[in-house]
């Protein structure tokens, strides 16, 4: 795996352990990492999901259950903080070789936050982001990831489920999420 403690200790994430939600802290100060990778680190065989070592998932320390009415239910909030493709565009590059995928074209990736903005994931966070397959892997697809995440988003903005039990879901198996959560 490319030099990930390294650059978590420059834009401040704490990783509590491998395979744990981290917390980030730098937001949008944070640059994209160039250390290469010789061979694949992260392995494809969790797809439709992230290896949990290499994206195990990260917050945006500034989303909690007490700010969500400033933050995540506010219309057009995630636009504030989505990382520009200048950003997330290398980044993919280097995952990409990272997983190791014969398919090398950017276009068939989503650069993805796995807990997702919309739930107060960290934008920058390479822990939090993955190249995500638009096409189908075990039956699902990106496209079927973000019916989730709006589907979480409008339950913990209607005070149906808590930010943290509707964070931890979509990080541990987004699709299974809903069902973790009660709203199948």
């Amino acid at each position: 795996m490319y030099a990930i403690r390294q650059l978590a200790s420059t834009i401040g994430v704490f990783t509590l352990a491998a395979g744990a939600l981290t917390v980030g802290t730098a937001g949008a100060h944070a640059t994209a990492p160039t250390a290469a990778v010789a061979s694949a680190s992260c392995s494809q065989s969790y797809l439709p999901l992230p290896d949990p070592v290499c994206q195990p998932g990260a917050f945006n320390p500034d989303v909690t259950q007490d700010t969500i009415g400033s933050t995540i239910c506010v219309s057009g909030w995630t636009s504030t903080v989505r990382p520009p493709t200048s950003y997330t565009n290398p980044l993919k590059v280097q995952q990409i070789a990272d997983y190791g995928y014969s398919d090398t074209s950017t276009a068939d990736y989503e650069e993805d936050h796995l807990v997702p903005l919309e739930l107060g994931g960290a934008p920058r966070d390479p822990m939090n982001l993955w190249p995500e397959p638009r096409y189908s892997t075990g039956g699902k697809t990106a496209g079927n990831k973000d019916t989730v995440e709006n589907r979480l988003k409008t339950a913990v903005c209607n005070g149906q489920v808590p930010l943290d039990d509707a964070r931890q879901a979509i990080a541990t198996d987004w699709t299974t999420a809903l069902a973790a959560v009660g709203l199948n």
